[in-house]
């Protein structure tokens, strides 16, 4: 399904013609399915790697394939489009939306690709996470092993092909940690899941492959699962893509729940805005 070849990513340093390589010239296959551990020091390109599969990214050189098309043929919104229905992402930070219910958090990924979610239907994804009559509940009364368990239900309940998750247990207690990567690990036997993590205990006890980046490059890449070695052959040369549609009043929720956290910085863009306007009006009125 997903394949990368010689891909080299570089970025400029900022205030300098210094160059800085990300990635240099990796080249991997992946099975349709699997649990596979990303691991390296802080600044080996790991998060480059995941950002560039997941679609957040472009390479600088090279080229990324999924059922056997290039991405690199991708316009911007052909890159949203499958983001939206190639990929779920966990983060770190969860990402959960504060002002959103946990059943609405859950939704909001099927809403994001023009569905209309049903009660039923986020129950049982979050039934199937050990979150029974969690709909309901805000996030701010839940654990942060729980909020985890939400935003991996918000990634799975749009069915995607690959759960790509960013240090996903980085937050969290070493118990609440092995639960979360034993229920990614479930998930990971009827799609691929790829872990970016610094703790080889955990990728030796549960990932079925381990990819090691060191300076951008791939230095050790083995599989600790004989499922891993049946790479998948078939390329279907065609892609599914739907297009992310955000409802109008969420995007107006979530804008105000914006307001509410940032109002000192809104304030000062409005005030700024306005002293900007009035020296523009009345520079222009000097000058005639």
């Amino acid at each position: 399904m997903l394949s990368l070849k010689c891909v080299k990513k570089v970025y400029q340093s900022q205030g300098t013609e210094q160059q800085i390589a990300a990635l240099s010239g990796v080249s991997l296959s992946f099975a349709d399915r699997g649990m596979v551990f990303i691991l390296g020091k802080s600044g080996c390109g790991k998060s480059t790697f995941l950002n560039i599969i997941g679609g957040l990214d472009v390479p600088t050189e090279g080229e990324v394939f999924v059922d056997g098309i290039s991405m690199k043929t991708f316009s911007p919104k052909e890159y949203d489009s499958y983001r939206n229905s190639y990929v779920g992402f966990v983060f770190q930070d969860f990402a959960i939306i504060d002002e959103f219910t946990v059943g609405q958090n859950v939704a909001l990924a099927l809403e994001l690709q023009g569905k209309t979610a049903g009660e039923g239907e986020i129950d049982n994804v979050l039934s199937s996470l050990g979150l029974d009559g969690f709909a309901d509940r805000k996030p701010s009364t839940l654990s942060g092993g729980q909020k985890q368990r939400v935003a991996i239900g918000r990634a799975l309940v749009k069915k995607p092909r690959m759960i790509l998750a960013d240090e996903p247990t980085g937050s969290l207690d070493f118990e609440s940690g092995r639960s979360v990567l034993s229920l990614l690990k479930k998930i990971s036997s009827d799609r691929l899941v790829v872990v970016v993590s610094h703790d080889r205990d955990a990728a030796e006890e549960f990932g079925d492959r381990i990819i090691e980046f060191k300076d951008g490059a791939v230095i050790n890449d083995r599989s600790l699962r004989k499922s891993q070695e049946e790479k998948s052959s078939e390329e279907s040369n065609h892609l599914e893509l739907l297009s992310s549609r955000l409802p109008i009043s969420k995007g107006l929720k979530l804008g105000l729940s914006s307001v509410k956290r940032k109002p000192l910085r809104l304030i000062s863009t409005i005030l700024l805005s306005s002293i900007s306007l009035s020296l523009f009006g009345l520079l222009s009125t000097l000058v005639l």
